[in-house]
């Protein structure tokens, strides 16, 4: 059964010293104070206790940091910096990252919940290793030639090319799930392209995001490359999209938000670049081993305890192996410790926010009183903190909330399927489309699915793994446009055609 193993140790002294510190505004290349009176409290997951207070940006200070962004780009150092400049200096910030990656793993674990020993290893030096990625692609952005047949000129003829340039300043609102990851999945990009960024961390998690840009401060950045604001999405991050001098929207989050920001764009005709959310399906065909099925079901969907939006959260079992899948991974659940971040030997952390916990546990009483089957978890942990059990609920229908909406926790709703064509059918029922896993050796059969999932990505006996150089993003309504590699790049540029007659 999972269990807390302990209580949360005390931050480390250099942890500690900065969260004692007065957060401010990243404004200009400068640490300011809000225009506005309204805060914003941060609490320890695995506590629920106050570590924190940042400012609640208001329009004000939304006007300024647009101010400061524009003022960098039209006019400032940066719009005259080499390309190859562009790229020391990014490199300069993920060497910083590098060196304070103890430091931020810590402060990770304290903002979301999430195990240090997780953050050592995925999140901060995959933050530091994106950064090193798109710092390469500031000196190979690249238009081309074009052979043109325009006629009507006797003495002469065409020449066309096409310029690739910054898309501008660009507001960037991050979520809670991978704080300095998605900090990174953001401002790498943009950088790399020439733009000026605005970015709003979520307000539950903004601790590294503030250390970020204490690096970014160091590592040379000109004033107003990078602004920070913190505050509610009601607040500063509906301001932020609102603001006609804001080239561009980029948005992890909810699909609910997302279409918010869609609508809210369309004022300015803003370009807008959603990552949404997901309901990933991991379908388990008849050859899988059950043992293997079983740790990539797992592994799946409480990875970061199920706070990922292409978490495995439905599962797809041929009729033949489900009864030994599905008991497999409720077995697994229930041997999972969980406990502080900071503490050694937790498996799982908490929820982010005691909001996200009883939205979790909402969701599980749905199901119940649906009629499911609970194969393992189903309740809080009885401990201080927003701890939810890992949970595993079988003899689900397709219409039932759990399956159709995402839950955002750790939570696995299972079904059988009899064939190929039932299964894909199953696959693609939700308004969602982000990604899917297959778990086969059979490549006739996995090639005959493939084709059938509408999702953005779809990974083959393996569920997750991401690569700065493989686009990512959804179909229907988990999103529009694709992060990393040379379509991440394109997504903050603009297209310039040039014709010249000669």
């Amino acid at each position: 059964m999972s269990v807390a193993i302990a209580e949360q140790p005390k931050p480390s002294p250099a942890v500690e010293k900065f969260l004692k510190k007065p957060a401010r505004l990243l404004i200009g290349g400068e640490w300011v104070e809000s225009a506005s009176d309204a805060t914003v409290q941060v609490f320890d997951p695995a506590t629920g206790q106050q570590v924190a207070v940042v400012p609640d940006a208001n329009a004000e200070d939304v006007g300024r940091a647009v101010a400061a962004a524009r003022k960098a780009f039209d006019g400032g150092p940066w719009r005259d910096l080499l390309p190859a400049q562009r790229e020391a200096m990014i490199w300069r910030l993920s060497d910083l990252i590098d060196q304070h990656a103890d430091e931020l793993a810590e402060l990770e674990s304290i903002d979301n919940g999430k195990t240090k020993f997780m953050a050592s290893i995925v999140d901060i030096p995959g933050s530091r290793d994106y950064f090193r990625y798109m710092a390469g692609w500031a000196t190979k952005i690249e238009g081309s030639t074009i052979d043109v047949s325009i006629g009507g000129r006797r003495d002469g003829k065409f020449n066309a090319y096409t310029r690739r340039e910054p898309v501008g300043v660009v507001a960037q609102i991050i979520p809670w799930n991978f704080p300095l990851a998605m900090a990174a999945w953001k401002l790498g990009p943009a950088l790399a392209a020439g733009c000026t960024c605005i970015l709003k961390p979520a307000e539950q998690t903004p601790l590294t995001a503030l250390r970020l840009g204490e690096l970014i401060l160091e590592a040379g950045f000109p004033p107003g490359v990078v602004n920070i604001l913190t505050g509610n999405g009601e607040t500063t991050g509906a301001a932020l999209v609102a603001h006609p001098g804001v080239d561009k929207v980029a948005f992890t989050g909810s699909t609910t938000v997302g279409k918010a920001i869609n609508i809210a764009a369309t004022d300015t005709l803003k370009r807008v670049s959603l990552e949404l959310g997901g309901k990933s399906p991991v379908i388990v065909l008849p050859d899988m081993d059950p043992q293997i099925a079983v740790g990539g079901a797992a592994q799946a969907i409480f990875f970061n305890a199920g706070q990922v939006c292409a978490a495995g959260s439905r599962l797809y079992v041929h009729r033949k192996i489900f009864d030994q899948v599905v008991e497999g991974v409720g077995g697994a659940a229930g041997s999972i410790r969980l406990g502080p971040g900071l503490a050694e030997g937790t498996e799982m952390g908490p929820l982010v926010s005691k909001e996200q916990q009883q939205r979790v546990l909402d969701y599980i009483e749905s199901g119940r009183s649906a009629g499911v089957s609970l194969i393992s978890g189903g309740d809080r942990l009885d401990h201080p903190g927003y701890y939810v059990k890992p949970t595993v609920m079988a003899d689900v229908r397709p219409d039932m909330k759990v399956v159709q909406e995402e839950i955002f926790g750790p939570v696995l709703v299972a079904q059988r399927f009899d064939d190929l064509d039932e299964v894909a059918a199953l696959a693609n029922d939700t308004p969602y489309g982000l990604s899917a896993s297959i778990w086969s050796n059979d490549l006739t059969a996995v090639h005959r699915l493939l084709p059938k999932i509408k999702a953005g990505t779809v990974w083959v006996n393996c569920h997750g793994p991401v690569d700065a150089n493989m686009p990512f993003g959804g179909y229907k309504q988990s999103g529009s446009g694709r992060e990393h590699g040379r379509v991440g790049i394109e997504m903050y540029t603009e297209l310039k055609s040039v014709c010249m007659a000669v």
